[in-house]
């Protein structure tokens, strides 16, 4: 009997180590199926980027199995939008101030920042326009009434259009004539729907699209140069570092390149 006793002992041992095994495999499997479940990256970016972004956004879906929605906007306004606790996991933005401002209030992961290309910007005008600007000097004919740029309180390309205009003395002529877009989209679109005569627009939006375009030289106003960075309060750090690099990478720099942006460690041609 003792030793039936002691066998059957034995054996309900090995089945509970055995199911122990068991439910430790189950739950590693679980964390496993948990760590490497999609996640969705809310990216705060300028409305420069917004063609080159959803296509890399896109190929990055593909790759990783992972989603990303867009905020695109003004650069300042969407600075506020994260001081005030909007839920962001990048932001990129259309120059590096932003970034270096939003770093020094602690609302960035410091050794996440990185430049990711510079803009230029356009005289932009409809395919079906009987203007064709070549010059900046030329916007202040009489024929161009009304002109759009973004708004240079919060817009970085909208600064960049003034210190473009009074770069030639022209700033204090234009002015009278200028219709301020929210953001470099808006003042595109002004453009597009015919609102105004010409706009000055990101390159980014210019080239690959419908519309007639000529580049302000870049000598005229101070570089675009743009940055990301990851937001600190996300709660997808990881996979938004992963995002940031796929930006900068083999598969996104050849887009951005596509898109008129100046690379990081490249020059101007």
């Amino acid at each position: 009997m003792k030793r039936r006793y002691i066998l059957l002992s034995g054996v309900v041992g090995v089945l509970v180590a055995f199911s122990g095994l068991l439910l430790n495999q189950e739950t590693f499997l679980a964390q496993s199926l948990f760590a490497q479940k999609p996640v969705t990256l809310t990216v705060s970016a300028a409305s420069d980027l917004n063609y080159v972004f959803k296509e890399i956004g896109a190929l990055w879906e593909k790759e990783t199995g992972n989603k990303v929605t867009f905020n695109f906007g003004s650069t300042g306004q969407l600075a506020q939008q994260i001081e005030r606790g909007a839920p962001v996991d990048l932001f990129a933005a259309a120059n590096k101030s932003f970034i270096e401002d939003l770093d020094k209030k602690g609302l960035i992961v410091s050794n996440t920042k990185a430049l990711y290309g510079r803009g230029r910007i356009t005289l932009w005008t409809r395919e079906d326009s009987r203007l064709n600007p070549k010059n900046i000097r030329d916007l202040t004919r009489p024929e161009y009434k009304r002109i759009a740029i973004a708004n240079p309180d919060h817009a970085p390309y909208g600064i960049a259009a003034r210190e473009a205009l009074q770069s030639v003395g022209m700033w204090d002529t234009i002015k009278p004539k200028l219709v301020l877009g929210e953001n470099i989209s808006q003042t595109k679109q002004y453009a597009e729907t015919g609102n105004v005569d010409v706009g000055i627009v990101a390159l980014s939006l210019s080239v690959n699209r419908p519309g007639k375009w000529e580049l302000i030289p870049d000598n005229l106003h101070t570089p675009i140069d743009q940055m990301l960075a990851v937001v600190k309060r996300s709660k997808h750090q990881r996979q938004a570092q992963n995002f940031a690099r796929f930006i900068n990478g083999a598969k996104g720099r050849p887009l951005m390149k596509k898109y008129g942006f100046v690379l990081p460690g490249e020059t101007l041609n």
